[in-house]
This record gives C-alpha cells, structure tokens and sequence, in this order.
C-alpha cells in the first residue's frame, strides 16, 4: 500500500475537532464524511469513536489510497472502504447505488472555501436527504460573519483562495444559513475553533 498524503492542517485540528464531536455524537451511528482528503479526519476521528461506522467520500479517486492508508496506519476497523461523491450531484454516491441508510452525522470539513458556491448547496441538499431524524451536519473552516471582525490572516487567506480561483473564497456565514434553511436544516451550535475557524451544527427545523 502507498504511503498516506499528510496534511498538517488535519493534524493540527484533528484534536479540536474531535472534542467538539465527543460532546455532540452518540456513542454509536453512522457516519459520513465529505471531502475526506488525505484520510486523516476519518482514521483520527474513527479510532477515537468505535461506536461509529465512518464513510469516507472524495470527488477526487486518486485521495482513495491515502483514505485505505491512514486507515490501515491508525487500525481502525470502521472505516468503509472511499466512495467518490460529487455534492452537487441528485445522486450520493457518484458510482453504485445511492445510500440507503440515513446518516447520523454528515461531517465535512474545509470544503466549502475551494470549492465553487454551487457546492453549500448540494451540500445543504444532500443532507436534507440522507440525514437521520435527529441527525447532524457538522462543518468546520473559515467563515465571514457580518457581526464579526474578520482575522486579518482570513482575509488574506481569503484574497489567496480568489486569486487561485474566482469561484474560491471564504463563505458568508448567512448566506450559508440561508442554503441550509431553504431545505429544512438550521444552525444550532457555532463554535469558535483554533486559528479562526468556526465549528457549526446543523439539524433539521423543527
């Protein structure tokens, strides 16, 4: 097996992170992942929860060996094999069979930033469709909000992201609130992360 893609961002937010889920989650359900990435997320955060069964998800297939790796590297046994998934699609997975079983969490993490706008969207969509009753979406990243001053590393990070790509940037916080509500999800926890990232809860409306 190849050697697993690193990440230093996952391992530095890996522990953050997964306090905030041990506060949130059951002890069993399960999970999945957008946008796994290198497979950091999803081996750190399974090992840590065996109660959850973790599904990664990438867009791209060549991140699938560094999901088996980190996996494999951490032991841990409840990590499904890496589907490829495309948010924007009707469709979860994009190959194979849709999924069946509801979710219990829906976890993606710095996504939304390089990714066109049309992707909170098809996040917000997807959710709606394969959350549990009581499921959560969880997101983690960089946000702007209108009643909070902007980190000047942010908004550097922010005129980089654009700069690589016009379809890139850090997310409004509201406008991100709106895709969730026009599907029936509401933000029910904000937290405050590490390096100026925030942690948000979603549910469905009641």
């Amino acid at each position: 097996m190849s050697l697993p893609q690193y990440s230093p961002a996952a391992e530095r937010n890996s522990a953050p992170i997964l306090e905030r889920l041990h506060a949130l989650l059951a002890p069993s359900g399960e999970a999945l992942e957008i946008a796994s990435g290198t497979g950091q997320h999803a081996a750190c955060f399974a090992a840590a929860l065996p109660g959850w069964r973790w599904q990664p998800s990438d867009w791209q297939e060549d991140a699938f060996d560094s999901i088996r790796a980190w996996a494999a590297q951490t032991g841990a046994g409840n990590v499904r094999a890496p589907v490829q998934l495309d948010v924007r699609a009707p469709h979860w997975p994009a190959q194979g069979p849709a999924f069946t079983q509801p979710f219990d969490l829906i976890y993606c993490a710095n996504m939304l930033h390089i990714a066109p706008w049309a992707c909170c969207a098809g996040l917000m969509q997807g959710a709606a469709r394969h959350l549990a009753p009581n499921g959560r979406l969880v997101t983690y990243g960089p946000y702007l909000e209108d009643d909070v001053l902007t980190a000047p590393g942010n908004l550097a990070f922010d005129a980089s992201l654009r700069e690589r790509d016009p379809a890139w940037g850090l997310r409004r916080l509201q406008e991100v609130r709106h895709e969730a509500q026009r599907v029936g999800l509401e933000l029910l926890q904000r937290h405050a992360m590490p390096a100026n990232n925030l942690l948000l809860v979603f549910g469905r409306a009641p």
